[in-house]
This record gives C-alpha cells, structure tokens and sequence, in this order.
C-alpha cells in the first residue's frame, strides 16, 4: 500500500500562482504534448484522492474527464458531487487517516494525491510514501504552496531524476522511515 504524489511546482515551491492559476505550467513549450510518464504513473495506482478545490480546478477545464480511475474527494465542506461527475468522482470526508483506511478496505491500495492541502494534510499525518514532483524553471512569488508546517521532520530517499524537455526537472523520492 503506497500514497503517492505527483505533481508539479514552481521553483519556490508553489502549486498555484497568487490568483490560484495553473497558467504558469504552459511556461515550457510541449509541441509533442508529451505526458512525461503520467500514464505509465496512472497504471501504477488504484484511485486518486483529491481536495474539493482541485477537483473543482480539473472540472472548470475545457476537456473531457482526464483520470480512468475513481476519483475520491476529500471535503468536509461539499455536500454532494454534480450529477455529470457522478460516476468519475465520490465524496469522503473525515480524518485522512480514516478516509485511508476505508479505501484501502475497498481494495484501493496505492492512491494518487493531488491537491496543495489535501498533500498537506497527508503529510502532517505521516502518511505519504513516495512523492513525484516536477519542477518548472519560473518562480512564482507566491500562491499555493505545496508544502506546509510539520511537526516533525520526514526523511525522503531520493531515487531518480530526468530533465524533461530541456527545462523541467522531474525528481522521484521514497519515505525513509526511521
């Protein structure tokens, strides 16, 4: 069982610009559109576990559903999915620790992260093993960031690196516990 994140970040450390904006990850041209191995990452996982306001983001986008696997939000604040999301998206609330607990007994074992507090959150509990963060060459000089507070340190392994498209540097790192 594995919590993974995967995502990208400014070289600040921010997932989001001032006014909440991803417009910063068009910065690097992609004419290939290439995924960088997000697909290969996707086989890899079982579910995603997602904030409110970064399903809200990737609803507000003008294409078609982009995940193939059950997306479960995590909010104390919605109250119900929109009906055109209905079978992509389900909503869980509670501790995450709980909410871990009861997709792993659904048979959901190694989960996507995404989103700034929902990453947040899980790292203040302790519970991501292994985290997959590109960073993008622009500082952004404030936003969201992906990081927060800690109560105390975690020690990451890192694994590997790969430079992507001449300007993006994707890292790989594993848990280390002590």
């Amino acid at each position: 069982m594995s919590n993974i994140v995967y995502i990208a970040t400014s070289l600040d450390g921010y997932i989001a610009d001032k006014q909440g904006e991803l417009d910063w990850l068009y910065s690097v041209p992609n004419p290939e559109n290439l995924d960088f191995g997000f697909a290969d990452f996707m086989q890899r996982i079982d579910a995603l576990v997602m904030g409110r306001n970064t399903f809200e983001i990737i609803c507000s986008f003008d294409c078609d559903w982009p995940y193939n696997k059950p997306v479960f939000v995590l909010s104390n604040s919605l109250e119900s999915i929109p009906a055109s999301y209905q079978d992509k998206a389900f909503l869980v609330s509670g501790p995450v620790k709980q909410v871990v607990n009861q997709l792993n007994q659904q048979g959901y074992h190694n989960l996507y992260i995404d989103g700034g507090k929902t990453i947040q959150s899980f790292l203040a509990e302790d519970l991501i093993d292994e985290m997959i963060i590109t960073t993008f060459p622009i500082l952004l000089g404030g936003g969201s960031p992906l990081f927060g507070e800690l109560t105390k340190p975690q020690s990451f392994k890192f694994i590997e690196s790969e430079v992507l498209l001449n300007s993006l540097m994707k890292s790989r790192y594993i848990r280390v516990y002590e």
